[in-house]
């Protein structure tokens, strides 16, 4: 076997031990803490836990309501995307390139930051009921629409960029011969587009689907209390000593990867093998008249109900406390609440926590997907697969689950059970220190933004520049690093934009893995305002329009280096 063979094979070692360890391992203590028959030690085994959360008739009815929020949050969204992908894909309209720029425009904003703007404009003294001279507690009577609405406003452009590639790479001349023959729209898309466009349609639904699943910041933004993400997150405490919260996780974790399975079965098997027959884009059809107006106020209606989360937060962070009561409009504007997002000492700190633990994971996830980009593009290697599945696994996985995990592991690992990692990666002790914890947790749930990036960028570029470099007896580092990151830096700096911001933004991981005020990253500190009386939610609002900026500004930024390509990003 030649050298090189020899390194890449270590070199796919190399990180498939990676993704053991700070992938697979967090996902198997809690599936062994699910089972373990004393939960202290992590030994034995026992079905009873599971069964119990089942008796349980609170929990029984959190995975019920969690899969309610799912289904209806991935219902309405890909209600709202596939009549929008397709206008977009398949015909031309005034002002198109600005209606597809406003309709990312939601990724900017977390669903439980956008909760805020809902919870002002929706609540009994809110914008709405101010509008309409009514007193309706929207909120209380229907916080599980709120989620629900939340959710779907937020993630439907994810549903949005995988069906419009999908959707860009049809051969329109199987539904010009469907349309030669006299075949009406409806059953031309419902039998020949709809089937093709499928596997890309079920890889945006399966994300929105295990991003609503597990949800857990607007859960508990709108008190809703009774789904399993805020149950986990309320038996934190517990981890050492109660089976509960991790036979719970056990039982989210089957249940999402069960679905997934299942739909790539029923829905991506055939479709995919069809999809992947495409072969010529199609002409876009000019939509003139009322027609080019309806298609034009079709995204309107859906830009303005996606960024009334977003008014609500702006809103919300200008308006003097105690002047937006009962009123469509604040009655009186400030800019002190975003002073006091920058100056606030838990507002400042988290700002820099998250700034710091974001370009950390940043740094490593650009290093590993630098090497497994290569891997899967540049080698002919066994096992490339099951790294790009390895890296992929992330989306599939939720992140609710992978944070449980990260507190098990602090629990029981390297050394056994007790706290063997106590004051160097801890969540639940008495001097916790939760940043190398935090760290990996965001490398390891924003690597597929930039494999993805990486694995774009190398598909475009020829191998024979770094091949040559090789023969003239450069080696394969100096190779990578002289040839192909110049190369592909541009895809580089998109997916580390992606990566960096939603790092900043990530709730789940901060929520549960960050218990004190020291550590709080800005998301966790922002749940903490939001909670706090007077003005507490000014100051989370203001957090949240930094946010949206950071995100905005990043997003327009990755779009224009990826164009089409950035719902590859998106798909598991």
């Amino acid at each position: 076997m030649r050298p090189r063979v020899i390194f890449q094979y270590a070199l796919l070692a190399a990180l498939l031990g990676l993704f053991a360890v700070f992938l697979i391992y967090p996902i198997w203590l809690t599936v062994r803490g699910g089972f373990a028959s004393d939960i202290e030690r992590g030994t034995g085994f026992t079905f009873s836990h599971i069964a119990a959360v089942f008796e349980d008739p609170v929990l029984r009815d959190s995975i019920v309501n969690s899969l309610c929020v799912a289904a209806t949050t991935t219902t309405i969204a890909t209600i709202i995307a596939l009549p929008l992908a397709v206008l977009a894909a398949s015909y031309r309209y005034p002002l198109k390139g600005l209606w597809n720029a406003l309709v990312l425009v939601p990724m900017i904003l977390p669903p439980f930051v956008g909760a805020i703007g809902l919870r002002a404009i929706l609540g009994r003294e809110g914008s709405l009921n101010a509008l309409l001279g009514t007193h309706w507690d929207i909120l209380g009577e229907g916080r599980f629409w709120g989620v629900c609405a939340a959710q779907a406003l937020s993630l439907y452009p994810i549903i949005y960029l995988n069906a419009t590639a999908a959707l860009a790479n049809l051969d329109p001349a199987l539904d010009e011969a469907a349309q030669s023959v006299g075949t009406p729209w409806r059953t031309r898309f419902f039998k020949i587009t709809l089937p093709l466009i499928r596997p890309g349609l079920f890889a945006g639904a399966t994300i929105v689907f295990i991003w609503s699943f597990t949800e857990l910041g607007a859960p508990l933004m709108f008190d809703y209390y009774t789904v399993a993400p805020v149950q986990i997150f309320n038996g934190i405490k517990e981890v050492g000593t109660s089976p509960t919260p991790y036979a719970l996780t056990v039982v989210m974790l089957a249940i999402a990867l069960g679905l997934y399975a299942s739909g790539r079965l029923l829905f991506g098997g055939k479709g995919h093998a069809m999809y992947a027959k495409a072969s010529r884009a199609g002409g876009e059809v000019p939509l003139t008249g009322w027609r080019g107006a309806l298609a034009c106020g079709l995204f309107t209606l859906v830009t303005l109900a996606a960024i009334t989360p977003h008014l609500g937060v702006v809103f919300n962070s200008l308006a003097v406390q105690g002047r937006w009561y009962d009123s469509v409009l604040p009655s009186a504007f400030t800019l002190d609440h975003y002073g006091q997002a920058l100056g606030h000492p838990l507002a400042f700190g988290a700002i820099v926590n998250s700034l710091k633990l974001a370009a950390a994971a940043v740094a490593i996830d650009l290093v590993l997907g630098i090497l497994i980009g290569y891997v899967i593009v540049r080698t002919n290697i066994r096992g490339r697969a099951v790294l790009d599945a390895c890296a992929m696994l992330p989306l599939a996985v939720p992140g609710l689950v992978m944070a449980f995990g990260y507190v098990a592991m602090s629990l029981s690992w390297p050394l056994g059970p007790g706290q063997p990692l106590a004051g160097f990666a801890d969540v639940v002790g008495s001097m916790p220190n939760p940043v190398p914890l935090l760290i990996i947790a965001y490398a390891v749930r924003r690597l597929p933004y930039i494999v993805r990036s990486t694995v774009a960028g190398l598909q475009q570029t020829s191998g024979e520049m770094e091949e040559a470099a090789v023969n003239l007896g450069a080696s394969t580092f100096t190779a990578v690093r002289t040839v192909i990151v110049p190369l592909i830096m541009a895809n580089l700096i998109a997916g580390g934009l992606l990566a960096f911001s939603f790092a900043m933004l990530e709730v789940s991981d901060s929520l549960i893995l960050a218990q004190q005020e020291q550590h709080f990253p800005i998301t966790k500190a922002i749940y903490g305002f939001a909670d706090r009386l007077g003005d507490g939610p000014h100051i989370a609002s203001a957090m949240g329009v930094w946010g949206m900026a950071l995100l905005g500004v990043t997003l327009v930024g990755a779009s224009v280096v990826m164009g089409k390509k950035l719902g590859a990003i998106f798909r598991v």
